[in-house]
């Protein structure tokens, strides 16, 4: 069997967290920044976690995560 490729992609959008969650960034926070208020572009610098519905096919993206 060969190796599994990881998606180069999803690799650069997401990491591990200690506990072994998937962690990601925010959208909505490159553009069109002046109707959004300074409270709400202080939050999407956060970073969040990913849905339950969507780990399954996060992990299978990263083989290795």
């Amino acid at each position: 069997m060969p190796k599994m490729k990881t998606n180069r992609g999803a690799a650069k959008r997401f990491k591990a967290t200690g506990s072994g969650k998937i962690k990601r960034n925010k959208a909505y926070s490159s553009h069109i920044l002046t109707k959004k208020s300074t409270k709400r572009k202080r939050n999407l610098r956060k970073s969040g976690l990913i849905a339950e519905a969507d780990v399954k096919a996060i992990r299978r993206l990263l083989p290795y995560l």
